[in-house]
């Protein structure tokens, strides 16, 4: 991962650059949602571990537990 913006900014680009002639769509997709990708590094980097999930089944797991809370009220 990547310390800051800055490095995270070149990281994405060095890896459209390297991918963008084998996988086309799904590289313009990734440059589409770029901003979106790297809003993480808009917040204070000791917010961080607060905001990456590393367990995919923790994240269904809060998905389903917020859906269930929103079909609730």
């Amino acid at each position: 991962m990547a310390e800051t913006k800055a490095d995270a900014e070149a990281a994405f680009d060095a890896f459209i650059e390297n991918y963008q002639v084998k996988y086309e769509k799904a590289a313009e997709c990734l440059k589409k949602d770029r901003d979106a990708l790297l809003t993480f590094y808009d917040f204070p980097a000791e917010h961080w571990k607060h905001l990456r999930l590393s367990d995919r089944e923790q994240f269904v797991a809060r998905l389903i537990d917020n859906v269930r809370r929103f079909m609730r009220t």
